[in-house]
């Protein structure tokens, strides 16, 4: 990418949307690289089935990239950082027994939250947690979205 100097364009899909194109992402286990990728783009089309929409984000688990060294303490600041936001749920290590392991060496947490209030607030604050290399809240980069359904196509935002 630096050698390009950045992308005019960038196709991808989401694990959940919203219509402000609001974005969760990293159900793949990408989600580092994806988010470089889309900071790297003029613009970003989501391409998704229309049960990829949602009313407000949540339904999916979000997606919590961290290093490696002490990663269940992260994870207990996650947790504290979800009772904050009043989200309850679950932050689960994604493969249980043998760590999924990203493609830049870390682990990945699934946090079932629930719906998801405030995003950019609580995107500000995972971001905060030492051990939080990233996480799966997309929420300034789509800039458009087509989604399919089965007799219907819905836009949204710029194409």
């Amino acid at each position: 990418l630096g050698a390009l100097g950045g992308l005019d364009l960038t196709v991808d899909g989401a694990d959940e949307m919203t219509r402000e194109l609001h974005l969760v992402k990293g159900g793949g286990g990408a989600l580092l690289r994806e988010k470089i990728v889309a900071a790297a783009s003029d613009a970003m089309i989501v391409i998704a089935d229309d049960t990829k929409l949602k009313d407000h984000l949540g339904a999916f688990a979000l997606p919590v990239e961290v290093n490696k060294f002490a990663h269940d303490a992260t994870a207990a600041a996650l947790q504290g950082v979800f009772a904050q936001y009043g989200l309850a749920g679950s932050v689960g290590l994604r493969g249980d027994q043998t760590p999924f392991e990203t493609d830049g060496g870390h682990f990945i947490y699934d946090c079932a939250l629930g719906k998801i209030d405030a995003p950019q607030e609580l995107a500000s604050a995972l971001l905060a947690v030492p051990g939080v290399v990233e996480h799966g809240l997309f929420l300034t980069y789509a800039t458009g979205a087509v989604l399919a359904g089965a007799d219907s196509l819905t836009e949204l935002g710029d194409l």
